[in-house]
């Protein structure tokens, strides 16, 4: 059972057409993402949530809803008939409706988590560079040693919805437009002790070799230590599992938290819309201003520019 196969059979047991026309897009889309010639037994449940991810994403929060449930309900009802398959991932949630969004984290918050001593290099050099670069967590995870400019401190990722380039004879097919990401003086301290001399590979990788049997593309492999590349599931559950409210998994950070929290305080610091727009390489003026959502005291201290001689202190 290809994939393709597998989504037309689903579909085609839907009746009603309105449910149809808008699991027909979540499904179809999905299938098209994943390639649809493979068989469904060999699709992984963090590629049906990094599918999603890369998709829906950064849409509105009822888009995400909806895709994510055609694409649970299109594997549900796959299990059931006894197909092989994936099931979407438990960090794939359902995201709260609009007006019961939370709060981007404070930055005391950010700090101290990623300052805290018992966790490893690896996982604070990644929330550290999440939270400074405002990146998305796939693009992130998908850098290169060989890409970064630990110099000019910043490197090339392949931004979500990225075109590729006019293609050239010869050009690999995945000779895409590439975006920098900037960080900081404190990520690029950490990188150098991360990457401890390797010169090639992933940035980020597990502390395990690919299974006997799976297919992992050389890129995702460091060639000196034969580690794969970190994915998005693995990486989320690191940070559930580290901030889970009272060691209940789910109940953790996300990682799009610091993206979210980044892009607040740059702007509770005075960053305007043009500047967020581009540390966030985001396109429309609406896609950066519903991540920002001043604290309270934020607007408290922007009252005081009614009054400058007036200080609260």
């Amino acid at each position: 059972m290809t994939v393709r196969a597998a989504a037309d059979v689903f579909l085609d047991s839907l009746d009603n057409a309105n449910t149809l026309r808008s699991y027909g897009i979540g499904v179809g889309k999905t299938a098209e993402h994943l390639g649809e010639t493979r068989p469904l037994a060999t699709v992984a449940d963090d590629e049906i949530g990094g599918a999603l991810e890369q998709l829906w994403g950064e849409a509105a929060v009822n888009t995400w809803n909806a895709r994510r449930a055609s694409v649970l309900s299109w594997l549900g009802w796959c299990a059931e008939r006894g197909y092989d398959g994936p099931a979407v991932p438990a960090w794939v949630k359902r995201m709260p409706p609009p007006d019961s969004e939370k709060p981007a984290r404070s930055k005391m918050a950010v700090d101290r988590l990623i300052a805290r001593r018992e966790f490893h290099l690896p996982e604070k050099t990644l929330w550290r560079m999440l939270y400074k670069t405002v990146a998305r967590a796939e693009e992130i995870l998908g850098v290169n040693i060989e890409e970064l400019d630990l110099a000019a401190r910043r490197a090339p990722v392949r931004a979500k919805g990225a075109k590729p380039r006019t293609r050239r004879r010869g050009a690999p097919r995945e000779d895409y437009v590439m975006e920098p990401v900037y960080w900081d003086a404190g990520t690029a301290r950490l990188l150098p002790r991360l990457i401890k001399g390797r010169t090639r590979g992933p940035v980020f990788v597990t502390h395990r070799k690919p299974s006997p049997g799976k297919v992992v593309s050389r890129r995702d492999v460091c060639p000196d230590t034969g580690l794969v590349r970190l994915s998005y599931g693995q990486a989320r559950a690191l940070l559930d599992a580290h901030t889970a409210v009272g060691g209940v998994a789910g109940t953790g950070w996300d990682l799009h938290e610091y993206r979210h929290s980044g892009l607040t305080h740059l702007g509770e610091a005075g960053a305007s819309l043009p500047m967020l727009m581009a540390k966030s390489r985001h396109k429309k003026p609406e896609n950066v201003r519903r991540y920002f959502h001043p604290s309270a005291d934020a607007i408290a201290e922007v009252t005081s520019l009614l009054a400058p001689g007036d200080s609260r202190r």
